[in-house]
């Protein structure tokens, strides 16, 4: 699993069958340490309804492929959570503002 923010989105009128009708959503990783992003934009299927700008929860690989959205689908990246809030070693790193 990655925390990533979600940093825009891709719109492709052709593509395969499978995936007709699912957002998505370009997301890039953050360095839980610094919370800085870091690492290459990734294309990723959202399966939570997630917004440019929020820090959300990704997998990759088989994993991506294990929602409901997602099963059977060619898919290699899924974004499974908008995050509220991290806590590291009890201090809070981020926090959503509603």
């Amino acid at each position: 699993m990655n925390i990533c923010r979600v940093k825009g989105t891709v719109v492709s009128t052709t593509k395969a069958e499978k995936i007709n009708g699912l957002k998505l959503l370009l997301v890039k990783p953050i360095d839980l340490e610094t919370f800085e992003e870091k690492g290459s934009l990734v294309v990723a299927i959202d399966t939570v309804d997630a917004g440019e700008g929020e820090i959300v929860m990704t997998v990759g690989g088989s994993s991506s492929r294990q929602t409901a959205i997602t099963e059977n689908k060619p898919c290699d990246q899924s974004i499974i959570a908008v995050i509220d809030s991290i806590d590291l070693e009890g201090k809070r790193i981020f926090e959503k503002h509603t």
